[in-house]
């Protein structure tokens, strides 16, 4: 388990997934997230399924807890994804589906900690992301824990009936804050 001061990190479960598939399904959720269609049990535990068989040196998913008086509630996930080994990078990713924890500062806490993971445990050197353009909130919390912005894939995702802009950010092992 990875803590932070209000936030912690943990394996994902099989108990999880009915929160996933509650989120997964949540439009306002998606928003930001590659995904235009409806998501069933069955889809989601295909996935949990896929996520345990494959090595733990690809990708680790997940669980964000934030502490709500005495008790570790899930609110969502973060992981590292697509690890290269080779160039020591991987892909972030997170989302908040708990919406009474929007904009309360817990991704923000779940990024640095992800981060914290991927520099000082899996000896990552680059740590990248893609976010839509018009996620401002995302760009910001991004930029707070230390990505800048790399690049630009023009109207590379079609979303809620028009194509977007993906920012492409990283952040490097020696730029990053904890470090």
């Amino acid at each position: 388990m990875i803590t932070g001061k209000r936030v912690r990190l943990r394996a994902i479960e099989r108990d999880d997934i009915p929160n996933f598939v509650r989120w997964l399904n949540d439009r306002e959720v998606i928003e930001f997230l590659l995904m235009n269609s409806p998501l069933s049990k069955a889809m989601e535990e295909k996935w949990f399924e896929g996520h345990l068989a494959a090595p733990i040196t690809s990708a680790q998913v997940m669980a964000i807890e934030a502490l709500s008086g005495d008790q570790w509630v899930h609110i969502g996930n973060t992981g590292i994804h697509n690890i290269e080994p080779v160039h020591n990078a991987a892909e972030f990713g997170i989302f908040i589906g708990e919406k009474d924890f929007w904009n309360k500062g817990y991704g923000r806490e779940a990024t640095l900690l992800t981060l914290k993971h991927g520099f000082e445990d899996l000896n990552l050197n680059r740590i990248f992301l893609n976010v839509y353009e018009n996620n401002l909130r995302g760009i910001a919390a991004y930029k707070a824990a230390g990505f800048v912005h790399e690049g630009v894939l023009r109207e590379a995702v079609y979303k809620n009936g028009r194509y977007l802009d993906v920012l492409v950010m990283s952040v490097l092992h020696s730029e990053w804050k904890g470090s």
